[in-house]
């Protein structure tokens, strides 16, 4: 019978549950374990699609196609596995089941209630990955206390009495502030948030107590004593410089062992000797790669949160120091204002976003990086700014635009997809997902990846325009990847710089620190050498 870990946060938000979710599976998998993790969010959008990404973040894709939180993007790149639509779950995922249910006549008639019509459901989708695997991780977005995560603290507080002690485990992140003026930590907020989740009907059995200083013996005294938790389950969860050394700080605080003996199952050996090897590259970088990414969100990082982690993996990876310089493509930049913002860069990386705020900015960036032969990396809207730029500045066709910024555009380099125009409902118009991408032999993608057929996980609704192919050939571009029935652009480059290529997927999403992503490796290669 698979173990249920549930992972909460207490105090304020931000506190780095998916990180403390992502570092447990981790350990419990280089145990040699089965393990499947899961995000459930209490707010009433069916998934982070439409959200802003100054408000939420980066939206992760799955391999399925899900629109998923960016949790499951540490997921993946700690645990090491793919993740699936089912491993993240909203609110407003629940309740249209369960609405749905109720048109279809599935409750007979019963009132239908948040108990037990909505718990129920909660309970099904965190049992739902249980056959196969010895662990279930749960981890439950928000801070508890929050009146929309009430119905998925209840289902776990039910869950324990079906499922007994022995085969569920509560663990509660909290926060230790650091009072300078007194010279003192505090562990009152983690004494309420410890009491407010007991309130609920859940005792937590560990917890996790961010702070920025060490403990002394007092207080893990003071902790356990109030918040009815044995004293070595209280684990400093102290702040550090880098969120990938945090599972090793787990490992020695043996969490992974408290964690078995709880559910009476074997401590086994721990390899981590390829995270290991990950920590020490980052830690003996040899000088130092300065990449500029241009985009819109850059006000809220989290929104390139993959990007970031990617250019990281690659960094360590050639054992160089990572110096990002973020570039706000909603400024207007001329050739005078381009000089002075990307002086001293290595290479230059085009996100993905959506909306026309910042696109001409960014056709600036791609004309400054292919005259001067910048490495330049573009993503997803990137690419296809670099498609509209090299129309415009090469191919001469003045007026290349998208449709997606200007509906009535006489040259649409990109266009929406086709059979997608007359789909208004946002969500529903997009390609997602993985799909498999055929590459031109001998081109810089091909050597790239050293394969001819890859996999890459999509996230966009334009396309570029086939009746623009061959001008642009004939004016130089390669376009050196295709979708398998060989009717969409996937991959351009220009063969007369040393890196500029742009991609209509999203790599990022696939990149982990021992295993890095072969697109960032060889933007950094080419960055180091210009």
């Amino acid at each position: 019978m698979a173990k249920y870990i549930f992972v909460m946060g207490g105090v304020l938000s931000s506190l780095g549950k998916g990180i403390a979710t992502a570092s447990i599976g981790l350990l419990l998998k280089s145990m040699g374990y089965k393990v499947v993790l899961q995000k459930f969010d209490p707010y009433l959008n069916v998934d982070p699609g439409t959200m802003s990404p100054f408000q939420h973040g980066e939206v992760f894709v799955t391999n399925d196609g899900a629109e998923t939180d960016l949790d499951l993007g540490h997921y993946e790149r700690f645990v090491d596995q793919d993740c699936s639509r089912e491993s993240s779950c909203s609110a407003g995922q629940v309740y249209e089941s369960v609405l749905t249910n109720e048109r279809k006549g599935i409750y007979l008639g019963n009132t239908v209630q948040v108990i037990p019509h909505v718990t129920d459901e909660i309970k099904r989708r965190i049992t739902a990955q249980a056959e196969g695997n010895d662990f279930v991780i749960s981890e439950i977005g928000g801070t508890v206390g929050d009146i929309e995560g009430l119905p998925f603290l209840e289902a776990i507080r039910q869950l324990h009495l079906d499922l007994g002690n022995e085969n569920t485990l509560n663990i509660l992140l909290t926060y230790v502030p650091y009072i300078k003026s007194a010279g003192e930590l505090k562990t009152k907020p983690s004494q309420h948030s410890a009491y407010k989740l007991r309130e609920i009907g859940i005792q937590p059995d560990i917890l996790l107590c961010r702070s920025e200083k060490q403990f002394g013996d007092e207080i893990y005294s003071k902790i356990s004593l109030f918040t009815n938790v044995a004293k070595e389950c209280v684990i400093n969860a102290i702040d550090v410089n880098c969120v990938y050394e945090i599972p090793m700080n787990y490992n020695k605080a043996n969490l992974p062992e408290i964690i078995c003996r709880h559910f009476k199952m074997e401590t086994r050996p721990i390899d981590l000797s390829h995270w290991q090897e990950f920590l020490d590259n980052r830690k003996h970088s040899e000088d130092s790669v300065k990449i500029a990414v241009c985009g819109k969100y850059i006000r809220h990082q989290d929104a390139y949160k993959s990007i970031v982690e990617a250019l990281y993996h690659a960094a360590a990876k050639l054992k160089k120091k990572i110096i990002i310089t973020w570039v706000d493509s909603e400024r207007v930049f001329d050739r005078n204002r381009l000089d002075k913002e990307l002086s001293g860069i290595d290479g230059i990386l085009i996100p993905g976003g959506f909306g026309i705020h910042g696109i001409d900015s960014k056709i600036a960036i791609a004309q400054y990086a292919r005259t001067r032969n910048i490495p330049l990396l573009g993503i997803c809207l990137g690419m296809q700014v670099m498609a509209i730029e090299f129309a415009r500045n090469v191919c001469k066709i003045d007026l290349a635009h998208s449709t997606e910024f200007d509906e009535n555009s006489a040259q649409p380099v990109i266009r929406l997809m086709e059979g997608l125009s007359n789909q208004k409902q946002r969500g529903k118009t997009m390609r997602l997902g993985a799909y498999t991408c055929k590459l031109s032999e001998g081109s810089l993608a091909h050597r790239t990846y050293g394969s001819l057929k890859i996999s890459e996980r999509h996230r966009h609704r334009y396309e570029f325009n086939n009746d623009y192919r061959q001008i642009m050939i004939d004016a130089g571009l390669c376009l050196s990847g295709v979708s398998e029935s060989g009717d969409m652009v996937e991959i351009l480059e220009y063969p007369t710089n040393d890196f500029y290529l742009g991609v209509q997927f999203h790599p990022e999403f696939k990149s982990r620190p021992h295993r890095p992503h072969p697109l960032f490796v060889n933007l950094l290669r080419a960055a180091i050498k210009a």
